[in-house]
This record gives C-alpha cells, sequence and structure tokens, in this order.
C-alpha cells in the first residue's frame, strides 16, 4: 500500500475551499470579523500612470504558470469571488468591501526601488523584473490577525530570488518594504494614519523558501484588490505583514517601524507569527473562522509552518514572536 506523507504547508483537499467561495463575502459577513537586471528605468515617483483600468495588463501573457508541486494541493481552492471581495486595502477604504475603490488603482508604470545597503542602488521597471525571475504558483495558508482564514493559489517568485537580485551587503539584518504614496489616488491615504504602509523582514525571513513574492492568482495577473501588481505573502504569520502594492525595498541594520506598529503598538508588533495560545488584546486566536464555508477550525501554530519556520526564531524567546 503506498501511504502520502504531506509537508507540514500542503492542505489536505477537504480543508481546501472551492473556488467560487473567494469573491462571495456574505457567507463570512454572519460570523462576523473583528479588525477590522533588466532595464533600469528613471524615477517616476509616485506609481500612477496614464495606465486605464480598462487596459489589458501586460504581464497577463506570464499566466497561468505551472504549480510548484512541493506547495500543491489536492481538490478546489478558496473561491475566488469571495477573497476579493472580502479584503483589507485600507489605502482604499476600512471596509472589508474594497473591490471597487481599488480599480482606481493605477497600476503602470509600476517601479521598484532597491536601495539601502546593497551594493548598487537602482530602479527596476515591474514588467522588467518578471523577466528577472521564474513564476511559479503556489497553493498556501492565509491567517488574518481578526481570526479569519482562507486558501490562496498565487503565482509568484521566492523573495530570495528578490534579494539575491538586490545584492545586500553583509551587515543588512532587515529588509523593509513600502507601498505606494498616492492621496489623489488613495482616498484613505488624505487621512491621519502612517502613510504609506510600511513593513518589514529579518533576513533570515526573507531568505526563507516560503517568503513569497506575488504577482498573481487564480492563473491570472494579481488583481487590483490583491495588491496589485505585486505584494509579499508570508504564510506563517498574520496577513498585515503580507503588504500590498510594493514600491520601494530597502535593507538595513535597524528594526523598521511598521506601519500597525505604528498604529497600534500595544495590539501590532514586528513579528506577528501566528500562534493559538496568545491572544489578540481584543479577542482569542485559538480559533479561526474559514471565509466562505462557516467552518471554524482550531488555529495552527505559526499556521500549520511550524516545523519549517521555527528555527528562525531560536534565541529569541524574550521577543513579542506572535505579536
Amino acid at each position: 500500500m503506498h501511504f502520502i506523507r504531506r509537508k507540514g504547508w500542503e492542505i489536505a483537499e477537504r480543508e481546501v475551499s472551492p473556488e467560487q467561495v473567494f469573491f462571495n463575502r456574505r457567507a463570512f459577513l454572519n460570523g462576523g470579523a473583528a479588525l477590522g537586471f533588466g532595464t533600469i528605468l528613471p524615477s517616476l515617483g509616485k506609481s500612477g500612470s496614464a495606465f486605464a483600468a480598462n487596459e489589458p495588463d501586460p504581464s497577463a501573457s506570464f499566466y497561468p504558470v505551472k504549480r510548484n508541486e512541493l506547495y500543491k494541493v489536492d481538490g478546489d481552492v478558496t473561491p475566488e469571488s469571495v477573497n476579493s471581495q472580502y479584503n483589507n486595502f485600507y489605502e482604499f477604504g476600512l471596509s472589508k468591501n474594497i473591490s471597487q475603490a481599488a480599480e482606481g488603482l493605477k497600476i503602470r508604470p509600476w517601479v521598484l526601488k532597491i536601495e539601502g545597503m546593497v551594493e548598487k542602488p537602482f530602479e527596476i521597471g515591474f514588467d522588467d523584473l518578471l523577466k528577472k525571475v521564474q513564476i511559479e504558483e503556489r497553493v498556501y495558508r492565509h491567517r488574518c490577525v481578526e481570526a479569519w482564514s482562507m486558501v490562496v493559489p498565487w503565482s509568484g517568485f521566492p523573495l530570495k530570488s528578490l534579494v539575491d537580485l538586490a545584492r545586500p551587503l553583509s551587515s543588512a539584518k532587515y529588509v523593509q518594504m513600502e507601498t505606494f504614496m498616492d492621496p489623489k489616488m488613495a482616498p484613505e491615504q488624505r487621512g491621519f494614519w502612517p502613510w504609506p504602509y510600511v513593513e518589514g523582514l529579518t533576513m533570515a525571513e526573507a531568505n526563507h523558501d516560503l517568503a513569497f513574492m506575488v504577482t498573481g492568482a487564480y492563473g491570472n495577473p494579481l488583481a487590483k484588490s490583491f495588491g496589485a501588481p505585486i505584494r509579499l505573502h508570508t504564510p506563517w504569520k498574520y496577513g498585515f505583514k503580507s503588504i500590498k502594492s510594493i514600491v520601494k525595498i530597502a535593507f538595513t541594520d535597524k528594526r523598521p517601524q511598521t506601519f500597525w506598529e505604528t498604529t497600534g503598538p500595544r495590539e501590532y508588533g514586528f513579528w506577528a507569527n501566528v500562534n493559538p495560545k496568545v491572544s489578540h488584546p481584543r479577542w482569542s486566536q485559538a480559533v479561526e473562522q474559514v471565509l466562505g464555508t462557516g467552518d471554524r477550525r482550531p488555529t495552527q501554530i505559526y499556521n500549520g509552518y511550524g516545523d519549517y519556520v521555527a528555527d528562525l526564531y531560536k534565541g529569541l524567546e524574550k521577543e513579542n514572536l506572535f505579536m
């Protein structure tokens, strides 16, 4: 008899939500939610452009891409129609239903600045970057700090590939990422919050195999409500660490002061690793609601990836690793 031993990040078919659930928000609303080098281009400042919302995405020809069998799961994935309609993208609104507002995001030209402690700072257009990396599909768990979860077929490339392109100095200890800043395009950026959105990882986290730069989902370029054209996904951490619509990546020896650390330091920290035994100050993290199904299930330490990432945090027991 042949037995299949799944990797820690692989998900059984019965646990993967169907695709029509990822865009229909109502099934979850009844349960409630708590929270809320290629061509080097000249600097274009803000990421906005004349690229119209109804124009075809120039990267469409890259998709669909082959699934990496190491991260493959059997069966259907969480319906795209649920995820796109139940999403946090605070630049475009404070509710989950930001999909229409996010269509105002102008995604071409889109330039990434690589700076800080690197051999040579540079800028590269997003479409040129795609020609420099190997894009693949991975199915990952996603766990929000608000205690809801889903399963997503992301397309993209390992963050490590971008680190290698950047050629950071050995003295760099952290990677700081920043989203666009354009209050004319993103109405919530006119408010008092500490925009632009900033996130960060240690170099060890950034070089881990699971850290993933997302450029597409469901066999297509990344939807605007998902954080087009490029975002981060770290599946063992709470979702707010997975910064959207990235325009700047800086290598530094100082720990970044992240957006949510600045906004709510008593509730959100730098590490944000998933732990069912460490409650948020306002709710338990022991159980999560699966988006689009109404099911509730126990939360897993490191969102089920503990066997592969726990070693990253040895010697850091005095840190607030789960905040």
